[in-house]
């Protein structure tokens, strides 16, 4: 398939137009919508991959669609976008099909993420924010060392959703950083001057 990340595993790699079925299964699912501001209708979930088609684009940053190495079944996303371009912090995110919830893999793929805005883009700060009710995204984010910092209206929600922020570490060896995605070469230039977290994302489901 094409994996540009993997993990013990999980294969990740970009989205494409073709991939509707796939983002049907997960933005459309109510269990999932539900946590990040839907239900999303067939025209939503259209729109949402659209949006991430284009932030790769533009920045060769999405959530990336995530599959099982041993059969690629999908799994569901987990990726970055940008938040404050100019303090170099970046949002981080995953969403999972509920087949694959409380099965370790959303911890998985965090750490695979995780290492590669620190490692890959140089990342200073992780950012991530979860839906208030979403007591399992609060515990992962803790357990990766996140701190809570604030409280931050999501409006497809209309909800104060809690917020935590993850520093750069302090590693006394530097592995070797993960490949980017074939088909993008940074543009520092236009990460400079990216835009802030927008309202069709949010980091957990």
């Amino acid at each position: 398939m094409g994996y540009f990340l993997t993990s013990m595993h999980l294969g990740f790699r970009c989205w494409s137009d073709s991939d509707l079925p796939l983002a049907m299964e997960l933005w459309g699912d109510p269990k999932v919508g539900v946590l990040i501001g839907g239900p999303f209708n067939s025209q939503m979930v259209r729109s949402r991959l659209t949006s991430e088609i284009a932030h790769f684009q533009d920045y060769g940053l999405q959530y990336w669609p995530l599959f099982l190495l041993e059969n690629d079944t999908h799994v569901g996303c987990a990726g970055l976008r940008l938040y404050k371009a100019e303090q170099r912090i970046y949002e981080f995110g995953v969403h999972l099909r509920p087949a694959f919830w409380k099965r370790g893999f959303a911890k998985e793929a965090a750490k695979v993420i995780i290492e590669y805005g620190f490692e890959v883009l140089g990342a200073e700060t992780l950012f991530a924010g979860h839906h208030p009710a979403n007591n399992a995204s609060r515990r992962l984010l803790l357990s990766l060392g996140f701190v809570h910092s604030h409280k931050e209206l999501y409006r497809p929600t209309g909800l104060m959703h809690p917020s935590y922020m993850l520093r750069k570490p302090h590693m006394d060896e530097v592995r070797p950083p993960p490949v980017p995605p074939v088909g993008f070469t940074e543009n520092p230039d236009q990460i400079a001057s990216g835009g802030s977290r927008g309202d069709s994302s949010q980091s957990f489901a």
